[in-house]
């Protein structure tokens, strides 16, 4: 496993108005491992992971991914992103809207085709790509956004609420090729969840409450420090010492 850092958020903190929603995060992110952020909805996990991606900037503190200070245009083609919101184009097809987005990258012909295949087959939409978007259900829509961010091979995953409405049997193999990429490819991957059994499956996790962290490490040194036998334990017992 390497120790390069992939990722470092340094002092950030955000608001929105006068409500505070990230405050004084610090946090790396080493190459080749899955990290989860883990949280209830309206923690600030979704707000940092847009910071990451370069969507929206910190009022303080900094964020660098791959040595560059985001957000950074240039850097787009290395990051691969999963928005908790589908953005997709309706009147297309699913076919239609992999290779308009395929089309932003630096992509040959041959190695388009050849990654909106592999995108859609990871997902099971081969046999739908040639519906239109309008037509498919929520759980198709979520599936071809991840395919969506996977379609360019980029060497940072970054999935906010990624298995929402996807059934129980292609979640677990979509986390079967997340492990994969890490542990193949080396890809850096940040899973946004508030489902405890897919924190198990990071290697590291940063629970977030209220804007902060409120617990960092991986499930086993969690669940040891706290002297527990699950996530769920972990949560609770940290977020009672921090109130």
């Amino acid at each position: 496993m390497s120790e390069t850092n992939t990722i470092q958020i340094q002092e950030v903190t955000k608001s929105f108005g006068k409500k505070v929603v990230l405050k004084d995060i610090n946090f790396d992110i080493k190459e080749g491992c899955i990290y989860g952020f883990i949280g209830p909805s309206g923690a600030g996990k979704t707000t940092l992971v847009k910071m990451i991606v370069g969507m929206d900037i910190p009022d303080k503190g900094f964020i660098y991914l791959l040595g560059k200070k985001m957000p950074n245009l240039n850097i787009l083609q290395q990051i691969g992103y999963m928005a908790q919101s589908d953005a997709l184009y309706m009147a297309l097809t699913g076919k239609e809207n992999l290779m308009f987005f395929a089309s932003l990258f630096k992509l040959d012909k041959t190695e388009k085709q050849k990654r909106i295949a592999y995108a859609a087959d990871l997902v099971n939409l081969t046999a739908d790509l040639n519906k239109r978007v309008s037509a498919y259900s929520g759980g198709m829509k979520r599936r071809l956004s991840l395919a969506i961010a996977l379609i360019q091979n980029p060497k940072v995953l970054i999935l906010d609420e990624p298995t929402v409405g996807i059934d129980p049997e292609l979640r677990l193999s979509i986390w079967t090729e997340l492990l994969r990429l890490k542990n193949e490819e080396e890809k850096t991957i940040i899973v946004t969840t508030h489902v405890m059994d897919e924190a198990e499956k990071c290697d590291y996790i940063a629970m977030v409450r209220d804007g902060s962290f409120i617990a960092t490490g991986t499930p086993r040194q969690l669940k040891d420090q706290y002297e527990v036998n699950s996530l769920e334990e972990v949560f609770l017992d940290a977020g009672r010492k921090v109130q």
